[in-house]
């Protein structure tokens, strides 16, 4: 029996945002989903829900593929595609339907892409696209799907949906990905082009800010998070999986294993971030992982932020400010002090020089040195 698709969606219920659970009505799935900690029925909504929360949807996200269920969790993107999706005049809706010989096919295909090391995050994020693209297709064969279908998906669904390039871009690398292995089909995925990306620069905090934010930072384990970050280059993902063994204090060095594109590295580590680390470990005596949860296991992203968030209320800062951005800043700072940009790139993981070029423009120490002849006139 075909197992139903399953919907997630956020929505505004009785004050708070709630996570909408959404499927074509399946007994054995119903029962299942009950069980689940905290899953309420609303009649008002017609549909499960439960609180909104990022762990929570990913704890039931696991749940629910620990019996092969496909989840499709494309309605859940950032706050600015939300806003946009709401915006959109026309209100393009996609149906639940979904043939069993396509979620036979994207079934093996997750596969395929498991065998060959891609990333969980990938391959949850082009299974959900796949999930998606048929939907809109249904009911066409996927050996009868062509170019002109991919061109309708991109401005029927994506571009008056106003979502971004980001999105746009996962979109068509997952078809292409899928199509490489399908020999009978009318589409040939070298044809498909990826949307023009438009260069935005990266927004980068001035060392006085970074100083001033850190030592507004007044817990310990929050304060040597953030420095790390910003003091080694991490990304959050890396500074949260990285463990007490992957620290080598002696050498100062730090292991970072399987980062962005399954690739490790060793990162250098400053000597006044090891005091800090130093004291900090010998404070809270972390068993596994180097920054863990209250109830143990792996600090997680959602915490991290609200720390920086409430560091940067504290320092007064109302920029736009992420935790990559204490990445963009240390790339940014190690420039203007005349780190090689090809050291950089070894820093921090890039695979092409291209990427960490970007800093070249974002850093103040050619500009300075140009001579604006605004400077001489007398006003």
């Amino acid at each position: 029996m075909q197992k139903p698709v399953i919907i997630f969606s956020k929505a505004s219920h009785k004050g708070k945002e709630v996570l909408l659970i959404n499927f074509k009505y399946n007994l054995e799935l119903k029962e299942y989903l009950k069980e689940f900690k905290g899953i309420c029925w609303s009649t008002d909504l017609r549909s499960f829900y439960l609180s909104f929360d990022k762990e929570v949807t990913n704890t039931l996200f696991k749940y629910l593929r620990a019996k092969d269920y496909f989840i499709d969790y494309s309605a859940l993107r950032t706050k600015r595609e939300s806003k946009a999706m709401e915006r959109s005049i026309n209100t393009i809706t996609i149906g639940r339907e979904i043939s069993n010989d396509v979620l036979n096919d994207i079934k093996e295909f997750k596969k395929w892409m498991g065998q060959k090391r891609y990333s969980k995050n990938t391959m949850n994020t082009y299974e959900s696209m796949l999930l998606l693209f048929f939907r809109f297709q249904h009911p066409k064969a996927i050996n009868t799907i062509t170019e002109k279908d991919i061109f309708k998906f991109n401005t029927d669904y994506i571009m008056a949906k106003r979502f971004s390039y980001t999105y746009q871009n996962q979109a068509i690398n997952a078809i292409k990905l899928f199509y490489r292995n399908k020999s009978n089909s009318l589409l040939v995925p070298e044809n498909l082009e990826r949307p023009k990306k438009s260069r935005r620069l990266p927004d980068v905090l001035a060392i006085e800010e970074i100083k001033l934010i850190l030592g507004l930072t007044s817990n310990l384990k929050h304060r040597t998070l953030l420095s790390l970050i910003y003091s080694c280059g991490l990304r959050i993902g890396e500074a949260l999986k990285l463990k007490v063994r992957d620290i080598d204090r002696k050498r100062r060095f730090m292991h970072i294993r399987a980062a962005k594109g399954a690739k490790d590295r060793y990162v250098p580590i400053p000597v006044r971030m090891i005091v800090l680390l130093t004291e900090y470990i010998e404070c809270y005596g972390p068993e596994n992982y180097l920054f863990e949860g209250q109830n143990g296991g792996m600090y997680t992203a959602v915490s991290a932020r609200q720390v920086l968030k409430r560091s940067l209320q504290k320092a007064g800062i109302r920029k736009s400010i992420t935790l990559h951005t204490l990445r963009h800043s240390h790339a940014t700072h190690l420039l203007e002090n005349g780190t090689d940009l090809r050291f950089i790139q070894e820093l921090l993981g890039h695979n092409s020089p291209k990427t960490t070029m970007i800093y070249t423009h974002v850093s103040t120490t050619s500009l300075d040195k140009i001579k604006n002849p605004f400077d001489d006139f007398d006003l």
